[in-house]
């Protein structure tokens, strides 16, 4: 058989696993990679990327494996010398990461795109797949919580995930169009894979840009669930669905992608869910969806190619 060309949507820690599994078995040219920005922040008068960084450093190799994000072995010189002059340390930018936002920086004061300068940065840490951003225009997610409309970064990291959930905004979204060549690549993909990210914060942001929903109805769209059990293996998505009344399982997963997805890959925990993830349309594909290390990322990759490869077969 030829070899299947695949889309993989993500954000975070376990998209970015995920993409390197894929990255893994797939031909670099048969994988693209379409990564929130709703994320995206100003700080310390930088534009910083977190996902995309996220993804980037997880393909190239380089992320911290204890975090899962920012770099390996890195140091916190400048951020220790900020503190010291009084600007906030709250989001932690290690020396060699902030060096790839003052490149981004100079980037874009040069008039260059976000998604041409992730094409930069990717080949200057050697990430041979596409990575791309899901828009070129300013998307920001808000977070509606009981303490107030908090902006995501000071949500997720500044107040730790800590003020109850009531909603979402993606502010800019609706005025927003797919980067270049976002549309395409899920045209020509055989498949779409929404790997095991929060569908409420990082991969509804890339749903709320206008075409690339509908563009996905004309795929057949995988998903990972990013719930095993009740709880997530990193990040709030359980906890935000407790908090807007939706008890966290693979079903609710299966609930908030119905209409768009054809089949979600369940932990061998979560068979019980079958039939009734059948029961409301979608297919289920049971196996071990915990990533613990590279070679397990690549095991999950293959057995998700294994099953779209069969089912293009027919």
């Amino acid at each position: 058989m030829r070899d299947i060309k695949i889309v993989g949507l993500a954000g975070g820690v376990g998209g970015a696993k995920l993409a390197d599994g894929l990255a893994q078995v797939l031909q670099a040219n048969n994988l693209t990679v379409i990564v929130n920005t709703g994320d995206d922040f100003w700080h310390l008068s930088l534009y910083v990327m977190p996902d995309i960084d996220t993804v980037c450093y997880t393909l190239a190799g380089i992320a911290n494996p204890e975090t899962g994000w920012g770099r390996i072995n890195d140091t916190s010189n400048v951020l220790g010398e900020l503190k010291k002059m009084g600007m906030p340390d709250w989001f932690k930018l290690g020396d060699a990461d902030l060096a790839i936002q003052l490149v981004r920086n100079i980037y874009l004061k040069d008039g260059l795109s976000l998604s041409q300068i992730t094409e930069k940065i990717c080949k200057k840490l050697g990430v041979r797949v596409k990575v791309m951003p899901m828009s070129d225009d300013p998307v920001q997610t808000w977070v509606y919580t009981t303490e107030g409309d908090l902006e995501f970064q000071e949500y997720f990291v500044h107040r730790r995930c800590e003020p109850a959930v009531k909603g979402f905004l993606f502010e800019g979204a609706e005025k927003s169009s797919p980067a270049p060549g976002v549309l395409e690549a899920i045209s020509q993909s055989d498949a779409v894979i929404l790997c095991p990210s929060n569908p409420w914060v990082s991969i509804d942001p890339i749903l709320a840009i206008p075409r690339i929903k509908s563009a996905l109805q004309t795929r057949k769209v995988y998903a990972v669930s990013p719930i095993i059990g009740t709880e997530t293996v990193k990040g709030p998505a359980a906890k935000m669905f407790q908090e807007l009344g939706i008890q966290a399982s693979a079903l609710a997963v299966a609930e908030h992608y119905k209409g768009l997805i054809y089949c979600l890959v369940i932990d061998n925990i979560d068979r019980n869910l079958e039939s009734d993830i059948n029961a409301i349309g979608i297919r289920t594909a049971v196996t071990d969806i915990l990533m613990r290390d590279r070679a397990d990322r690549k095991r999950l990759a293959q057995e998700l190619i294994d099953l779209i490869s069969n089912d293009i077969k027919g």
